[in-house]
């Protein structure tokens, strides 16, 4: 059999529709963030990132920089093998009780990523609690819905951000049931923001654990970067936080926060952590470093809260419609797969502003997007070349029509 011809196959049905990935080969340039090297046969020159989930460039602040060439040179550049195998190395430890105390828990585990953070940790419980219903928010994340799907346990899909139907599913599952309620705090595609406080309170009148994924607003929102949780003082509430490191606080791995037999649970019993290689000491050395920085310095958030609003009133005066929310995150709905490709390229090539499209499977069909993000390091100046780019292929491409 000609397994190559069923994936081309596969693969040009996906070119067809316009949902092919394609990907910016680029290079970050240290302490010049916004600014990447963009390659193009064999020629590279300065593009403006506005997509990057680095929201505050933590991942050039100095301090950071300078924290991991440190470990580097102390510890080298491996962690040597899993904890299991190898030994929890010093520094893994030191940033689990820089977690914990950042969101006001016992304890913390560290996972190589978010997406592994979350499969881990949901399909663990879901399967190690006997009969347990997982009640999932239907806009949450795919590594939620991984782990739930990798649990076994019974899925019940609640309406996004619905409190009164989540409140109705609740009800109907009997009481002795284990019920874990799992949402996010921050959806990234639209930038809503769930109603943290009401979906707590329902949860805690049915007994049921809260689950809450807050990689898009950890280092962002709180006044110590403890998330949209600790902003609205619930965090004491909440089971499990789960968070990143590879977003606002600029390295790489993702992490659960919860009391301590709950941090143990996990640990003794999820694949995902027991079988994998566990963070380089110098990646945990530098987002410790991160995070004790954005506890303390309310700088870079409110920088970034600036560049937001400016943007998005840059982007009211255009006539650039964009989705209204209160967060961070400011998508720009195209609604067609091929025009949003097509935008992006042309953005990229005639305005050196790289943004990558967003379509299905990450968004539903129909309401494909450019997701901008902007940074207290984006200058004004980055934000009038923007709107201006924006403005001049509104005109040229009639997407207003395609919006409308």
């Amino acid at each position: 059999m000609d397994f190559d011809t069923l994936f081309n196959a596969q693969l040009d049905a996906l070119k067809k529709e316009g949902n092919y990935r394609y990907f910016a080969e680029l290079e970050r340039k240290a302490g010049k963030f916004p600014r990447a090297g963009k390659y193009t046969d064999g020629e590279v020159r300065d593009v403006t990132v506005w997509c990057s989930n680095d929201y505050l460039g933590m991942g050039q602040n100095p301090k950071v920089v300078a924290a991991m060439c440190e470990a580097v040179q102390r510890t080298g550049t491996g962690s040597g093998g899993t904890r299991n195998i190898s030994g929890t190395n010093h520094d893994h430890l030191l940033l689990e009780r820089e977690l914990a105390d950042l969101h006001g828990k016992e304890s913390a585990l560290l996972f190589t990523s978010g997406y592994v953070s979350n499969w881990a940790a949901l399909s663990t419980l879901g399967s190690r609690l006997e009969n347990c219903v997982i009640l999932s928010d239907s806009g949450n994340h795919a590594s939620m819905i991984e782990g739930i799907r990798h649990s076994r346990a019974t899925k019940v899909i609640w309406k996004h951000n619905d409190v009164h139907d989540l409140e109705m599913k609740l009800r109907s599952i009997p009481g002795d049931v284990p019920k874990i309620v799992a949402f996010e705090s921050v959806y990234s595609m639209d930038g809503d923001i769930a109603p943290i406080r009401e979906i707590v309170e329902v949860a805690e009148r049915y007994g049921a654990m809260t689950y809450l994924d807050e990689v898009h607003a950890v280092g962002m929102y709180g006044p110590r970067g403890g998330g949209v949780s600790e902003e609205l003082g619930v965090a004491d509430r909440i089971t499990l936080i789960e968070g990143t490191l590879g977003k606002a606080f600029g390295v790489v791995g993702g992490y659960i926060t919860g009391s301590a037999a709950l941090c143990d649970f996990i640990r003794s019993f999820a694949s995902g952590f027991i079988f994998t290689t566990a963070l380089p000491p110098a990646v945990a050395a530098a987002a410790r470093t991160s995070i004790a920085h954005l506890k303390v310095s309310e700088m870079e958030r409110a920088g970034q809260r600036r560049q937001v609003a400016r943007l998005k009133a840059a982007l009211d005066r255009a006539g650039i419609p964009h989705m209204k929310n209160d967060s961070h995150i400011v998508p720009v709905l195209i609604k067609d797969p091929v025009k949003t490709r097509m935008l992006a390229d042309y953005l990229m090539r005639e305005w050196d502003i790289y943004v990558q499209p967003i379509n299905y499977p990450t968004v539903p069909k129909g309401t494909e997007r450019l997701r901008f993000t902007p940074s207290p390091l984006h200058t004004d100046a980055d934000i009038d070349h923007l709107v201006n780019a924006l403005s001049v292929l509104w005109k040229q491409c009639a997407v207003s029509h395609a919006v409308a």
